[in-house]
């Protein structure tokens, strides 16, 4: 079969081959399990140690990550002790009454917490609010915890984070609050914290949803991922632009409202009825892979939805943007 060509002198199977993750051999990386606490553990987490012994916890080990070898401790810790990062996204009550069910059947934690020591006698959670909410609520004097010495690990943590799966308002509000707490201790460009912040539309649209908690984030997100990138700019002034890249995000938002409160009063009632008008004043439907500004594009956008003539619209044209019935 011939290889169709993309216009740009390259086939479609080099594209491919590009986007194909790399490979890793079997049993190339990494520490054999004799080698994870064959060492003498540093001064540092010696010192761990003691500290933690010292706030009445237990350590059971100090050994180094089979993965990437850093050292750190498993420890038990006790559970007053243990708090979530003040970052995190809210708790789930029906989550942590299941969770609850679930480590009372089996009578054992099983799901050790992650951990860094982040104050006097106080450790900090980056990805285990639900769990610890749960043994709390079962009455637990302690809980099991990795506590790991650099505490800006619990800054790249939230991709790891499966306890309950994330929606997009959880998310935004989650790295936006983490964004503000890193302003304040490290304030390095922006972009250097892309592997924590995982994507920059979670930032702009957790400044959106923390104005407008129905936000419909979920719906502008598709756009914002071709004109929202990470900033050189320090954390503080990123944070700041960001703050007027949401309001420009929210005026659009109130402009589309109003574009759907037309159309439903001319009769048309659909859930699809944003997604459609949004469809209708992207500027970038015709322009495959250029390279577009945010301000501009949110700024013709908003133009284009306070031009919408929902007279015009017909209903054949909701369905097709809707996509075949089932």
């Amino acid at each position: 079969m011939a290889k169709r060509s993309s216009g740009s002198g390259e086939t479609r199977t080099t594209k491919t081959t590009r986007r194909r993750k790399r490979q890793h051999e079997p049993n190339s990386r990494g520490l054999t399990p004799g080698q994870t606490a064959r060492e003498t553990p540093p001064a540092k987490i010696l010192e761990l140690r003691q500290i933690v012994e010292g706030d009445g916890g237990r350590v059971l080990a100090e050994y180094r990550d089979p993965l990437g070898g850093h050292w750190q401790l498993l420890a038990v810790l006790p559970v007053d002790l243990v708090k979530p990062t003040p970052y995190q996204r809210d708790l789930s009550d029906a989550h942590v009454t299941r969770l609850a069910e679930r480590i009372d059947q089996l009578d054992r934690f099983l799901d050790p917490l992650v951990t860094y020591r982040a104050g006097d006698a106080e450790y900090w959670t980056p990805n285990g609010h639900h769990r610890l909410a749960a043994m709390r609520s079962l009455g637990a004097r302690s809980i099991a915890a990795l506590v790991l010495p650099d505490e800006e690990i619990a800054y790249k943590i939230l991709a790891l984070n499966t306890e309950k799966a994330h929606n997009v308002r959880e998310k935004s509000l989650e790295v936006v609050r983490m964004a503000r707490a890193l302003a304040d201790l490290d304030p390095r460009p922006e972009k250097e914290f892309a592997v924590g912040f995982e994507d920059p539309t979670f930032l702009t649209l957790g400044l959106c949803y923390e104005q407008r908690g129905r936000f419909s984030g979920g719906a502008y997100q598709p756009a914002l991922k071709r004109i929202d990138k990470f900033s050189s700019a320090a954390l503080p002034r990123a944070l700041a632009a960001r703050q007027q890249r949401a309001e420009k995000l929210l005026e659009l938002d109130d402009a589309v409202a109003e574009c759907v409160k037309q159309l439903r009063e001319r009769g048309f009632v659909s859930p699809y009825l944003k997604a459609f008008v949004l469809a209708r004043i992207n500027p970038m439907r015709f322009q495959r892979g250029a390279r577009v500004d945010f301000d501009e594009t949110i700024d013709k956008m908003i133009a284009s939805a306070q031009r919408f003539k929902p007279d015009k619209i017909k209903a054949e044209q909701l369905a097709r943007a809707a996509g075949p019935p089932e």
